[in-house]
């Protein structure tokens, strides 16, 4: 399996590709903001091509690109139901703080086709299968895909519901803090020590060095306080 990606933006989101090898069929995840021409030289060199675009949540910072990539491509992109709103009006998605850094407005349009995401789906797409896990917390609509590389190790294209050290925050509009622990507890903490985790932003890391360090899996039984974590 290939596996490449590059932060994209101010905001330095991870977009991904995947792909069985070289010179095949692929997936992208997340073309943030600026990730048009880095996507494009990074399908080149790979010899790549896209057959989905698969959005990890709705947040403008992960979806900034995907008009263009989905278009320029012809290919749809996957969303979760509870965030396609935000494809067009990323504003439902940001805080007050942000919404007044853009003037009150930042207008966005869906790509021309988009498919909806079903927890627990299996999507066969660019010859291999993932797994769609509903995560909400960061948002309504978040969503993580798992897929097994060839040695039978888990790749988790993890969005802003858990990184290294720490997980998304849920103090913006539509986030919950509950939600978020039920997501991390039901979804991620059931998988194997050896998944590959890929995140929203930041580094790798495995759901086993998560479990074991990570402050915000620690107690997944207070659900009080709203977690002021990383992402948009």
């Amino acid at each position: 399996m290939l596996v490449a990606g590059f932060p994209a933006g101010s905001f330095q989101t991870n977009c991904y590709v995947v792909a069985p090898a070289a010179g095949e069929a692929c997936i992208v995840v997340d073309p943030g903001q600026g990730a048009v021409e880095p996507l494009e030289e990074l399908l080149a060199e790979h010899r790549l091509t896209p057959v989905a675009v698969l959005l990890t949540h709705g947040h403008f910072d992960h979806t900034f690109s995907v008009a263009p990539v989905c278009d320029g491509h012809d290919v749809p992109a996957w969303i979760h139901p509870g965030d396609r709103e935000m494809l067009a009006d990323p504003m439902k998605g940001l805080s007050a703080q942000a919404t007044a850094m853009f003037g009150g407005r930042l207008e966005l349009r869906e790509p021309r086709e988009v498919r909806h995401l079903d927890d627990g789906a299996a999507l066969e797409l660019a010859g291999l299968t993932f797994t769609v896990d509903h995560t909400p917390g960061h948002t309504p609509g978040s969503a993580v895909f798992r897929t097994p590389t060839e040695d039978g190790v888990e790749v988790l294209l993890a969005g802003d519901t858990l990184f290294a050290g720490s997980i998304g925050r849920t103090d913006l509009p539509g986030g919950d803090f509950a939600q978020m622990q039920v997501s991390l507890r039901d979804k991620l903490l059931v998988l194997d020590d050896s998944t590959l985790v890929l995140p929203g932003h930041g580094p790798t890391t495995t759901v086993g060095r998560e479990r074991a360090s990570n402050p915000f899996l620690q107690d997944l039984g207070d659900a009080r306080a709203p977690a002021k974590g990383r992402g948009l």
